[in-house]
C-alpha cells in the first residue's frame, strides 16, 4: 500500500480527466504558417539571428539572448522566414514574433546526440540552455538557471513534478505512459549534473496506471515514487516538496534554498531529448478538452502551430463555446482570439459552454475562514482582497500577498462566491511594481 503524501490546505475540485486520461498522444501536422513569439519563459526576451527571406532548418536557432536567464527559440519546421513582426501571445499582449512559412519537408538541422556521462556536470546546463528548454508545467522558468544553484546552494533533491493536479489536464499522464524512460533519462542528467542520487518522481493517486509503470521502471534505478494524495494545488513548487521530504521553502525564498530542484514531467523528457537525439525543444502535448469540441485528446503539436489550426484539425466544434481557456480551469488563461500559437508553456486548451462558465453572484463575506483554512500558502485571502480593493498596497505587502499563487482555491471554497482571486491578483501586481521601483530607486 502506497503511503499518499500532501500539504496543509488546498481542495478538491471534480479533477475532469476522464475524458482524455485514456486517449493516446497523437502527432498533429503542423501547418503552413507557424509563429513563434521571442519571449516564451520567464526572463529577457530573445532577440531574432534570422533574417526575413531566410530558409531555416528544423531545429535551427532563430532567437537567442545574452541574458542568463532566458532561452533560445528554435523553429519547429523547416521553411522561409516570411515575416519578423509584433503578434498576439496568449497572455493578450503583442510580442515580437517570428513568421515561418513551412516548406512540409521537415529538413532537419545536425543533431548530434550526446552521452551525458562523457560531459562534465558542470557543462551540463549549458547544454539545456542551447535546447531552449523552458518549465514546460506553465511557469517557464528557463531550466538551465535551475540547474545553476548560487555556490553556497547546495542541492540534494531533484523531483520530478507528475502530479499534474489541475482539472481536465491529462499531457503529463500521457507522457509517463508513453514515454517513461524519457522521463527518468532526464532525471537521471540531473542527478548526474549535482553528483546525487536522491530522485523521486512525484504522481497523484488518480494515476494509478502512471504509479505502476515508474514503480516497476524505477525500482531497478534507486529512484523513489512517491504517491500524493490527489488535491490541488498539489503541484505547486512549495506544496510539492513539502508532500516529499517535509522542508518548508520560506517566503520569498526558492527550492534551492532547501536543497531542492522541481521539473516538470515534459521538461524532464525535453532533457533526455536533448542527450539521446541532440535535438531542442520544438514541441509540446497538449490535452485538447472540453464539451463544446467534437473530439477530446492529446496532441504532439509544434511549437508555432496556432489554436484555431488545432481546433479545425481536432474536427471543429459541436457547440458554440462560451470561454476558451489555455491551461487548466484553476490557473489558465482566457482568450480572446484564437489565432495566438502554442508555446512552451501551453498544457492545454480548454473549451467551456455558457453553462460551465456562468459566475456566480458575489454576497457579504460571512467571516468562515474557510478561505484562510484552504489557502496553501497560509495567507488570509479575505483581508488580502479588501486591502487590493481599497487601493491599501502598504496593508497588501505587509500581509504577504506576493506569496499568492493565484490558484484559486480562495475562491473556490468561498460560500459568499467572493471574487478573491481575482482582487488578490490585481493587488498582487501592483505591489510588485512598487517593489521593483522602490528596489531601482536604490
Amino acid at each position: 500500500m502506497f503511503r499518499k503524501l500532501t500539504f496543509k490546505g488546498g481542495v478538491h475540485p471534480n479533477d475532469n480527466k476522464s475524458h482524455t486520461c485514456a486517449k493516446p498522444i497523437e502527432n498533429l501536422a503542423p501547418p503552413q504558417e507557424l509563429v513563434y513569439p521571442t519571449i516564451q519563459h520567464i526572463g529577457a526576451p530573445c532577440v531574432p539571428c534570422v533574417a526575413v527571406g531566410d530558409y531555416v532548418k528544423m531545429g535551427q536557432k532563430i532567437a537567442d539572448s545574452e541574458a542568463f536567464v532566458s532561452a533560445p527559440i528554435h523553429a519547429s519546421v523547416s521553411g522561409t522566414v516570411k515575416a519578423i513582426e509584433k503578434r498576439a501571445v496568449p497572455n493578450g499582449t503583442m510580442v515580437e514574433s517570428i513568421v515561418i512559412e513551412n516548406d512540409f519537408q521537415d529538413t532537419p538541422e545536425d543533431f548530434t546526440p550526446i552521452d551525458y556521462t562523457s560531459v562534465a556536470p558542470d557543462d551540463i546546463p549549458a547544454l539545456i540552455r542551447e535546447a531552449g528548454v523552458v518549465g514546460m508545467g506553465g511557469a517557464t522558468f528557463p531550466t538551465h538557471v535551475k540547474l545553476t544553484p548560487p555556490a553556497d546552494k547546495k542541492i540534494d533533491t531533484v523531483i520530478i513534478n507528475g502530479a499534474e493536479c489541475e482539472p481536465y489536464l491529462t499531457s503529463d499522464h500521457r507522457i509517463m505512459l508513453e514515454t517513461p524512460d524519457e522521463v527518468i533519462l532526464g532525471l537521471k542528467i540531473m542527478l548526474y549534473r549535482f553528483g546525487i542520487t536522491n530522485g523521486h518522481i512525484a504522481i497523484e493517486e488518480n494515476k494509478p496506471d502512471a504509479i505502476a509503470i515508474m514503480k516497476n521502471k524505477c525500482e531497478a534505478e534507486g529512484i523513489s515514487v512517491d504517491v500524493l494524495k490527489k488535491k490541488y494545488p498539489q503541484g505547486g513548487e512549495k506544496q510539492l516538496i513539502y508532500a516529499v521530504t517535509k522542508r518548508t521553502v520560506p517566503v520569498g525564498k526558492l527550492p534551492a534554498d532547501v536543497g531542492v530542484v522541481v521539473v516538470n514531467t515534459d521538461t524532464a523528457t525535453a532533457i533526455a531529448r536533448k542527450f539521446k537525439y541532440g535535438t531542442p525543444l520544438m514541441r509540446r502535448i497538449v490535452t485538447v478538452v472540453g464539451t463544446p469540441l467534437t473530439k477530446q485528446t492529446n496532441y504532439n503539436v509544434r511549437i508555432g502551430t496556432s489554436v484555431d489550426y488545432i481546433i479545425e484539425q481536432n474536427g471543429g466544434f459541436k457547440e458554440e463555446p462560451k470561454k476558451i481557456i489555455m491551461g487548466g480551469p484553476m490557473m489558465g488563461m482566457p482568450q480572446f482570439r484564437l489565432d495566438v500559437p502554442i508555446i512552451k508553456g501551453t498544457s492545454a486548451i480548454l473549451c467551456l459552454n455558457e453553462k460551465e462558465t456562468q459566475i456566480p453572484q458575489e454576497s457579504p463575506c460571512i467571516r468562515c475562514g474557510k478561505c484562510v483554512e484552504h489557502c496553501p500558502m497560509n495567507l488570509m485571502p479575505l483581508y488580502l482582497s479588501e486591502f487590493a480593493k481599497k487601493d491599501d498596497m502598504e496593508s497588501c505587502e505587509k500581509y504577504g500577498i506576493t506569496a499568492c499563487l493565484e490558484c484559486g482555491c480562495c475562491s473556490f471554497e468561498c460560500p459568499a462566491k467572493r471574487h478573491l482571486v481575482q482582487n488578490i491578483r490585481i493587488g498582487k501586481q501592483k505591489v510588485m511594481a512598487i517593489m521593483r521601483e522602490r528596489a531601482q530607486n536604490k
